[in-house]
């Protein structure tokens, strides 16, 4: 098993460029592409991972009955009684990250091919760009995630030089009456702006994130959000985005990722693995 120093494994010893054009060639791309996108249409839909989505749409539903249950007493609680049942006999089966990488993706570019330390879990050292199983963290993301309950899940395309997000938000995201809870708008730019900036060619962090809601978005109804490039000035990446309900806007959105330094992700990677406290990033 190499031990993921070597500068010809996924690119990992000359860093993130040769990562992202191994991956790109992987995905068959000419030019920036957002992994997001890309990289999770890539991702094998094999049986265990097939049952795991299945598993997590089962709880995702339950989720959304749970908050809009009208149920009398006694039917709670004998459902809360074979819940915890059912918890206690998925919490005795084998736990930890059965994935690698990040389930935010933004930050996830060139940490993808960076060499693990020797002694940290998981899978292999390294992470090669034609590995089946690179993008496998983006099936755990809060927001386009199948195998994440907590996910609505939305679903991202390119269109054009724009990304587009499509989601329906359900009772469980509820703010205000009837509508989305203005956390998870926010959330849900951060997402679909974060894989714009993959576009820039750069990998980078939400520095800064500003939504201006412009009316209530409503529970329930298809949304839209669109994300594209509006600035880039060395390490700084600049998106704006917008959301909609139809024809009528709900909320804008503009932020700001820094380009970060490869080599933090693995230590990052390495600290969470472990179980410990995450490095200081200044």
């Amino acid at each position: 098993m190499s031990d993921g120093n070597d500068a010809d494994n996924s690119g990992a010893g000359t860093g993130g460029e040769d990562a992202r054009s191994l991956i790109a060639e992987r995905l068959g791309a000419d030019r920036p592409v957002s992994w997001r996108v890309e990289g999770f249409r890539t991702l094998e839909a094999t049986r265990r991972r097939s049952e795991v989505r299945r598993l997590a749409a089962a709880a995702r539903a339950l989720i959304e009955h749970l908050v809009t249950t009208t149920a009398p007493e006694e039917d709670v609680v004998a459902a809360a009684d074979r819940l915890e049942e059912l918890v206690r006999v998925i919490g005795a089966l084998p736990s930890g990250q059965a994935y690698e990488g990040f389930r935010e993706a933004a930050n996830a570019g060139a940490a993808m091919a960076q060499p693990r330390p020797a002694g940290t879990a998981g899978r292999a050292p390294t992470m090669a760009a034609d590995d089946p199983e690179l993008f496998a963290f983006f099936d755990h993301s809060p927001y386009i995630g199948l195998a994440n309950p907590l996910s609505p899940p939305m679903v991202l395309d390119h269109v054009g030089d724009r990304i587009v997000g499509r989601v329906t938000f359900g009772a469980a995201y509820e703010g205000p009456p009837g509508c989305v809870h203005g956390g998870y708008v926010a959330g849900a730019f951060d997402e679909v702006l974060g894989a714009a900036q993959s576009l820039s060619g750069l990998t980078g962090m939400t520095a800064h994130l500003e939504v201006d809601y412009r009316r209530p978005t409503p529970l329930h109804r298809p949304l839209v959000l669109e994300a594209w490039l509006s600035e880039l000035d060395g390490r700084k990446v600049r998106v704006r985005g917008t959301l909609h309900a139809g024809e009528e806007l709900t909320a804008e959105a503009e932020g700001l990722f820094i380009a970060f330094d490869p080599a933090k992700f693995g230590a990052m990677r390495a600290a969470r693995d472990a179980g410990g406290q995450l490095p200081d990033q200044g």
